[in-house]
C-alpha cells in the first residue's frame, strides 16, 4: 500500500511540474550579498566608479560580494550583509539601460544620483553587522549592485549581476 500511496505522489507532483502548478517553479532566487571593506581608517580608492576607462577595481579597498551573479528573471530576494566592522554600507539595485556607460553622478554629493540611474530598490544604511532583505521583481537585462554612501561607489563598490530570460 505504501509503494501505491508512494507513486501516486511522486505522478501527481510530475504532472503539476508539466502543467507548471508547482511553487518551487514559482519561488524567488536567492542572492546572498556580503558588503566589505578594509577597515574604517583605511582610506578609500578613488575613480574606481563603473565604466571608468582602464579601472582596476583590485585597488579597491571597498566592495560588494555577490553569489550567485546570475538569475533568471521574476522574482529574486536579496540577503544583504554588512561585513564591515567600522563603516556604514547600503545596496542599491540599478538597471543598466546602457550597459558600459557611466552612472549619472552628483559630485558635489560624491554619489550616484539614484533617480536618474534606475533605482530598483535597496537595503539602506546598514551598521556594521547588521542584515536586510530586498525582495524585488527583475526583467531579463544588465545591472549593477552598488551602495551610494558618500564616496563609496567612486572607491569601486559596486558589482555587476545579470538576470537572463
Amino acid at each position: 500500500m505504501k509503494r501505491t500511496s508512494i507513486r501516486a505522489a511522486v505522478g501527481l507532483t510530475a504532472a503539476m511540474l508539466i502543467a507548471g502548478g508547482s511553487s518551487a517553479a514559482q519561488a524567488a532566487s536567492l542572492v546572498d550579498i556580503s558588503l566589505w571593506d578594509n577597515g574604517a581608517t583605511m582610506p578609500m580608492a578613488v575613480g574606481l566608479a563603473y565604466a571608468t576607462p582602464s579601472v582596476d577595481t583590485a585597488k579597491a579597498t571597498v566592495g560588494i560580494k555577490v553569489s550567485p551573479p546570475e538569475v533568471k528573471a521574476g522574482k529574486v530576494t536579496f540577503n544583504v550583509k554588512n561585513d564591515s566592522k567600522g563603516r556604514v554600507h547600503e545596496m542599491i539595485v540599478v538597471y543598466l539601460a546602457n550597459p558600459g556607460r557611466q552612472l549619472p553622478y552628483v559630485n558635489a554629493q560624491n554619489r550616484v544620483d539614484e533617480d536618474k540611474a534606475g533605482d530598483r530598490g535597496e537595503v539602506s544604511d546598514l551598521k556594521p553587522g547588521a542584515s536586510g532583505t530586498l525582495r524585488v521583481n527583475l526583467k531579463a537585462g544588465k545591472y549593477l549592485l552598488i551602495c551610494n554612501q558618500p564616496g563609496h561607489y567612486a572607491a569601486g563598490m559596486w558589482t555587476e549581476f545579470t538576470v537572463d530570460p
